[in-house]
């Protein structure tokens, strides 16, 4: 796979703190990659680090393979979670200058801005200053200032912080533009569903080091075991010895809201589904039965919860490849 990215063996301590210790990312080019963990894992550090605002102790980062450099920061937008707006700027006056510092002409700087603030429904806000505005408002400013330049590689901390759900999903909504359209994006979320929506590959990082990488598709199947949601319309006894008879065990859950009778069936790994539908039709009227792939976020529970303590193939950056 063309990876845009490469962080390898990257370690860093500050006083008292192991910030990141031997950790690997690899970010295939024209990707959305999630970067996932708990406040303190060690996401901000890294990203910082592929910024050149801070140096590892030890490990190497390279930019289209090649050692990153501070010329190749330029090719990287970069949007921290902590914002740099000038709070008594204008809003057009400044998201200009900034154009203008990544390279733009006038006139292109103008047009690329005024094009953007159509776009994101902010052109009202010209003459305000930052002060003037709220949090979220601020925030589609510098995410303009950010991307108006069309760099390679994007890298949002937190981008959906202080953001109401229907300006989310417009943020949402760019990013998968901007990827269609060619670029990089790495971002870190605490939000799991936004995961769900935008990666095509993650990296989980835990007490300081990388527990988890792979495609959101193949992880959420790595993790995935040989469980069954059926829905049924009898009373819930023969199902309930159905699964004895399968070995399954056996979870009831709520009625769906068709009236029908829910329960979760994890079958023996040696059980095939269509063994299992054949016992379960011969028991009750079956009337649905799909397989349970679990969530990233209650991947993402699991995984911290364990503290890493994963088998060595359920972290292997080198096997990202899948591209369905």
């Amino acid at each position: 796979m063309d990876n845009i990215l490469t962080a390898r063996n990257i370690s860093k301590s500050f006083v008292g703190h192991q910030a990141l210790d031997d950790v690997t990312v690899e970010v295939p080019r024209g990707k959305v990659y999630g970067l996932l963990g708990p406040n303190g894992a060690g996401k901000t550090t890294l990203i910082r680090i592929i910024n050149h605002i801070t140096a590892p102790d030890s490990g190497t980062v390279e930019f289209n393979g090649h050692p990153l450099t501070a010329t190749d920061v330029r090719n990287i937008g970069y949007l921290p979670e902590e914002r740099g707006l000038y709070k008594k700027m204008k809003v057009g006056e400044q998201a200009l200058f900034f154009a203008r510092l990544k390279g733009l002409s006038s006139r292109e700087a103008e047009k690329k801005v005024k094009e953007w603030f159509e776009r994101l429904e902010i052109s009202g806000w010209w003459d305000k200053k930052i002060e003037e505005l709220s949090k979220g408002m601020a925030q589609k400013v510098q995410f303009v200032i950010t991307v108006l330049h069309r760099p390679e590689l994007l890298i949002f901390d937190e981008p959906f912080s202080g953001f109401d759900p229907i300006n989310a999903e417009v943020l949402k909504r760019e990013i998968l533009r901007l990827r269609d359209e060619g670029s990089t994006v790495i971002f870190s979320t605490h939000n799991m569903a936004s995961v769900e929506e935008l990666c095509d590959n993650i990296t989980l990082i835990n007490q300081s080091r990388n527990i988890l990488s792979g495609s959101v598709k193949e992880i959420r199947e790595r993790f995935s075991d040989n469980s069954y949601r059926i829905e049924f319309s009898d009373d819930p006894d023969p199902a309930l010895q159905a699964s004895l008879r399968l070995g399954a065990d056996f979870s009831l859950e709520p009625d769906n809201r068709m009236g029908l009778h829910q329960a979760t069936l994890r079958l023996p790994e040696s059980m095939t589904r269509r063994d299992a539908i054949a016992v379960l039709n011969e028991s009750l009227d079956l009337r649905g039965f799909e397989r349970v792939i679990p969530s990233i976020n209650d991947i993402f529970v699991r995984a911290v919860n364990a503290g890493g303590a994963f088998p060595p193939a359920y972290n292997n950056p080198s096997t990202d490849t899948d591209n369905e």
